[in-house]
């Protein structure tokens, strides 16, 4: 009998201490069996591999108190395998609904603000949108100078302006919506 069987075994017959055990045996295997069901899903997917496993895996032990009745290892699994289906399904019925954005596309906001070759008037209209940014967000519009401009990463934009990673990342995504907005 397979540590995994034996562990499934103890919690079955309601040893406390047996599902702390579990979850160290079958993580790698849950998590290529949570990749490979990801796999499927349509780009922009936002869960990740590990959140999936972790939602199966609390989902599989269920309630404390409540027995769960596993016959062996594949039974297991099998289980996890429906569960991370559930919750993909879950999760793509809340984004098809109003309040998630249903019916909305998404845009690659980099793409769309991709400086063309001989658009001079494009530029003029960057450069103002980028200057009226600076008097509202001076330190997004320091980020785009130094992203869009200078080509820099987000890394080397936060060494360069002495701030986190996180915070560089912030002013970023708000500076793309902003700009976008505005030269729509």
């Amino acid at each position: 009998m397979s540590d995994v069987t034996q562990v499934l075994s103890r919690i079955e017959s309601g040893d406390p201490s047996a599902a702390e055990q579990l979850l160290p045996l079958v993580y790698d295997e849950l998590r290529k069996l949570a990749a490979a069901k990801l796999v499927h899903e349509k780009p922009g997917q936002t869960l990740q591999a590990t959140a999936l496993v972790h939602e199966a895996y609390l989902r599989l032990l269920g309630p404390a108190g409540v027995e769960q009745p596993w016959n062996s290892r594949g039974h297991f699994f099998a289980a996890a395998a429906e569960a991370m289906r559930r919750i993909l399904v879950e999760q793509a019925r809340r984004k098809h609904r109003a309040r998630h954005g249903g019916g909305r596309q998404r845009v690659d906001l980099d793409s769309q603000l991709q400086l063309p070759g001989e658009a001079d008037d494009e530029l003029l209209a960057l450069d103002e949108a980028l200057q009226r940014l600076a008097a509202e967000e001076p330190e997004a519009a320091e980020v785009v100078k130094l992203r869009y401009f200078a080509g820099l990463t987000i890394e080397e934009t936060a060494l360069a302006l002495c701030t986190s990673v996180r915070t560089v990342n912030r002013h970023w995504a708000y500076a793309r919506a902003w700009l976008f907005h505005q030269l729509k």
